[in-house]
């Protein structure tokens, strides 16, 4: 039990996962403030103020086009983050092959 809280220990302070952690953080943290400043104006924005009211093209209100577009905003979102995640796998396998010894 000591020796795999001491492997832990190791791998938590070496620079390869201290790597890993910045790099997500660095992406996940201003991705999600995006994705939830665009899902909730949206609603916030059809209930307080009539500024998605103004017709687009024809009777399509901007309502519309920004409800469309949060649907585009999900897909692109998950693409960027699988092309991503494929450099945190790369840093991840890094952390796993130096066991937390490799510094």
């Amino acid at each position: 039990m000591a020796n795999s809280e001491s492997d832990y220990t190791s791998v938590v302070q070496s620079a390869s996962f201290q790597t890993l952690l910045s790099e997500k953080k660095k992406f996940i943290i201003p991705v999600t403030i995006f994705f939830f400043c665009f899902y909730f104006a949206l609603p916030v924005l059809t209930s307080y103020t009539t500024v998605l009211n103004n017709k687009f093209i024809g009777s399509i209100t901007w309502a519309w086009v920004f409800a469309f577009l949060q649907f585009v905003m999900t897909w692109v979102l998950c693409m960027v983050y699988s092309k991503k995640a494929a450099r945190f796998d790369e840093l991840a396998s890094k952390v796993i092959q130096e066991g937390g010894h490799g510094e």
